[in-house]
């Protein structure tokens, strides 16, 4: 299983954090995929995502944080499914010296997603 790492707003109108793991699944519809790249010490002040998508890290070392002060650490091989495309957002910085190699896959809300959340 991949880890993952769930963005989503919760029914507070809050950005929120659930962590576990992806399984073997499909993505039935994908919208876009879209390649990204940013250098090393990059910082994205707070947004919403802009749309449902997994994004996909090859290579780079972030830390995510939402406006409640949840955080986490985000690796290369690791998933993050951003989904708060609404509420009081998120904003990341990163680590490292490695750039930020990453895919975006958008696909529709309400698409089945195969996370498992850690308890």
């Amino acid at each position: 299983m991949i880890k993952a790492y769930k963005l989503y707003t919760g029914e507070d109108g809050h950005s929120h954090i659930k962590t576990g793991t992806v399984a073997q699944g499909v993505l039935n519809q994908a919208s876009s995929i879209r390649f990204q790249e940013s250098p090393p010490h990059s910082f994205y002040d707070w947004h919403n995502a802009p749309t449902t998508q997994y994004v996909i890290t090859i290579t780079g070392t972030l830390e995510f944080e939402t406006a409640l002060g949840e955080t986490f650490l985000l690796k290369p091989g690791e998933l993050l499914i951003a989904m708060d495309t609404t509420g009081t957002a998120h904003q990341w910085k990163m680590h490292g010296e490695d750039p930020w190699k990453r895919i975006y896959v958008a696909f529709d809300e309400g698409q089945e997603i195969n996370f498992v959340e850690d308890l």
